[in-house]
């Protein structure tokens, strides 16, 4: 209902392209730009911060990190695959037998 009201196309029209123009200012505002780069910057050095950080506890802890629990997911895929492996070729030969 609403999107078939001219009033609200236009509007959403005219805020669209007033968006877009502020938008365009401000990546166009190279302190802005590089506010934005170091903002980045810094989040991404605190989160490794924060990773090694929690890796340390969870150590002191006894407790498995993320990277321990993803190694251990694949070694127990690496297994599921093996007893797979092993099944089908016990089934084959249980088979063989049986003729």
């Amino acid at each position: 209902m609403l999107k078939n009201n001219p009033v609200m196309k236009k509007l959403v029209e005219t805020g669209e392209e007033r968006i877009g123009k502020i938008a365009q200012q401000l990546l166009s505002n190279e302190k802005f730009v590089a506010t934005v780069q170091t903002l980045v910057s810094r989040s991404l050095a605190a989160k490794g911060t924060l990773d090694t950080a929690l890796r340390t506890a969870l150590s002191a802890m006894n407790l498995p990190s993320t990277e321990d629990l993803e190694q251990l997911r694949t070694r127990v895929d690496d297994l599921e695959k093996l007893l797979t492996s092993v099944e089908s070729k016990l089934d084959t030969l249980v088979s063989e037998r049986k003729k």
